[in-house]
């Protein structure tokens, strides 16, 4: 492709030299992926500038480089103001513009994003549609699973990704977007047809100045969702109503949009709710009618986060019926008040609640059900907000009956300084183990017929990471192999 005919799509840049008859054959970002013929847009990002290898992008070959300043040598330079926008920009011609193809939906919110794109894609694949699904967890096109760096990733791999999705016959994708990428601009040139808001609550506060800077990072999806009102292709966004941010998201978009909630009137609601041990069950009130609705999802976060689906799904043109039988048959997310058993007589879920709103709503849920104690296994994460780690031990202490502070992903910290982080305040009953092994022991060996064993925090993951190694631990397994021991030396 020639470099002038893709600058096209950038309104001003300069150039240190004729640009006529270059070639490219790719786009990076990433000096130690270069290819002869490569473009390679220099980024500033957190903890290193891409201004800094543009040398070692000109030793493996690349064509030209795209920089915000005078480089000063004897080489192919675009100039741009911004090279994040114009990376963006430039992924999306060089990939043809990939999500005007695919119908499009982003979910954001501190809680539920997860489950949420989880539920839609249930939902569509019922429609018998190819779906995609970009998140926290993985990356999945027509059922070939990639990992993910970031919940989101950056502009170019979305791009790359999205002209994939088309590859493989993807009618559908549906994507987490965290407010980092919403901030950063990761997802610039994606062209939303659906945005979805769950809800706010403290998190990312050693990134966003304050939960108004981070409310304003999340208002960027709806903001970005478009300002025409081409009815062939009409965009929507569907808002928990019931969130005290509300207002102000539905105001930063143009499009129209849908609400729903439990407690404020919206357009879609769920009434007569019924929650217990097996799931939920409730009357689901829409524009386009109501439907009876049972679903082995437990908790009031689960009718929110099915409730967020049932919107998304219905502004695409998907039936109420297809909906009720999706969230029927739906097994959920692994890692989301994910189960785990091994013929014991009390309960052991494994959760990725890792703020404090996450980790009251799946103790309030535990709560509607448990007829014993509620016994919680709890850390947070190293070289992040540590403004929620007393929070968080102020939720476990306030819903739980037995305490097990412990170590999380520590990263570069010290579990002994988190630990400390999370526990001077308290007064009251509970125990630190820094050890996640020995404290998700403790409060198995401690439960009996009826009790509830929460180990949080974690969720999916399969590895604990500690100064920078990541060592195989997954919660689900651990607490497996303990329950399997226990009932081996009780036989």
């Amino acid at each position: 492709m020639k470099l002038k005919e893709l600058l096209e799509i950038v309104p001003f840049y300069k150039t240190n030299q004729s640009i006529d008859t270059i070639t490219i054959t790719g786009v990076t970002m990433d000096s130690r992926t270069v290819s002869p013929g490569d473009l390679f847009v220099c980024i500033r990002g957190a903890e290193t500038d891409g201004h800094a290898y543009v040398t070692s992008a000109i030793d493996q070959g690349a064509s030209a480089i795209v920089a915000e300043e005078d480089l000063n040598i004897e080489f192919p330079i675009v100039t741009v103001n911004d090279t994040t926008k114009v990376l963006a920009m430039l992924a999306a011609a060089y990939y043809e513009y990939p999500t005007e193809s695919v119908y499009t939906i982003g979910v954001t919110g501190t809680n539920g994003k997860t489950t949420v794109t989880y539920l839609l894609d249930e939902i569509f694949r019922l429609e018998q549609q190819t779906t995609a699904t970009i998140g926290t967890i993985q990356m999945n096109i027509a059922g070939d699973v990639y990992p993910v760096k970031n919940t989101t990733p950056d502009a170019l791999s979305l791009q790359s990704s999205f002209r994939k999705m088309i590859d493989r016959g993807v009618e559908t994708a549906i994507m987490e977007v965290s407010s980092h990428a919403l901030d950063q601009g990761r997802v610039y040139g994606c062209d939303f047809d659906i945005a979805i808001f769950t809800n706010l609550s403290q998190d990312h506060l050693d990134y966003h100045e304050d939960m108004e800077d981070y409310l304003r990072a999340k208002s960027l999806l709806f903001a970005q969702l478009g300002n025409g009102y081409n009815v062939e292709r009409e965009k929507f966004a569907v808002i928990n109503i019931d969130s005290p941010v509300a207002a102000k998201l539905v105001r930063s978009t143009a499009k129209p949009t849908l609400t729903y909630g439990i407690h404020e009137q919206a357009d879609i609601m769920a009434k007569n709710i019924d929650l217990h041990e097996k799931g939920a069950s409730y009357t689901l009130e829409t524009p386009k009618g109501t439907v009876m609705i049972t679903s082995p999802l437990m908790g009031m976060f689960s009718v929110y986060n099915m409730l967020a689906a049932a919107g998304a799904a219905l502004a695409a043109g998907v039936s109420l019926q297809t909906i009720q039988q999706s969230f029927a048959q739906t097994e959920g997310v692994r890692g989301r008040f994910e189960p785990v058993l091994a013929g014991q007589e009390f309960g052991v879920v494994v959760d990725y609640a890792h703020t404090p709103d996450s980790l009251e709503n799946v103790l309030k849920t535990m709560k509607e059900f448990c007829s014993g104690h509620i016994r919680v296994v709890v850390g947070c994460g190293g070289d992040r907000d540590r403004t929620k780690r007393s929070l968080m031990a102020d939720v476990a202490m306030r819903y739980g009956d037995h305490i097990i502070f412990t170590s999380d992903n520590p990263r570069t910290e010290e579990p002994e300084r988190i630990l400390y982080d999370m526990t001077a305040h308290l007064d009251g009953n509970f125990e630190v183990e820094t050890d996640r092994k020995q404290a998700i022991e403790q409060a198995i060996l401690h439960s009996s017929d009826g009790d509830m064993v929460l180990i949080a925090g974690k969720g999916h993951e399969t590895y604990q990471e500690i100064n920078g190694v990541r060592y195989d631990f997954d919660d689900r397994e651990v607490a497996r192999d303990i329950l399997l021991k226990v009932k081996g030396s009780h036989s």
